[in-house]
């Protein structure tokens, strides 16, 4: 029996496509799609519990004890440093806590002869 990946499907037919014709089903492009996105809802997370507390990467950095260009560095989608350290130290800064979840990442599908 062999597994098959569940394929990715979009609402826009133009991400659809292009999923298609650059990811498709090759093992190694899903798993680097999946860590960029992942490294960009970081990013976002991070960038939108700064402004949400209405406060510069200047003034994170110095409650964090850090500078403003690691700030900057942690908001860029395409940060591939993040530490589990780093984020606690964000979050207490902004009254708030990491969580981590295990979740299913797909259901695998078995292709049956």
């Amino acid at each position: 029996m062999a597994k098959t990946l569940k394929k990715k499907t979009f609402q826009s037919a133009a991400l659809q496509y292009t999923y298609d014709r650059y990811i498709g089903n090759d093992a190694q492009r899903v798993q680097e799609y999946e860590e960029e996105v992942l490294n960009a809802e970081i990013a976002r997370k991070v960038y939108d519990l700064r402004t949400k507390a209405g406060i510069s990467q200047r003034e994170l950095a110095k409650r964090v004890g850090t500078s403003a260009s690691a700030i900057c560095r942690l908001e860029a989608s395409d940060y591939e440093g993040h530490s589990l350290y780093m984020l606690k130290r964000i979050a207490g800064a902004l009254d708030r806590r990491v969580e981590i979840r295990f979740v299913p990442i797909r259901r695998k599908q078995l292709k049956t002869a």
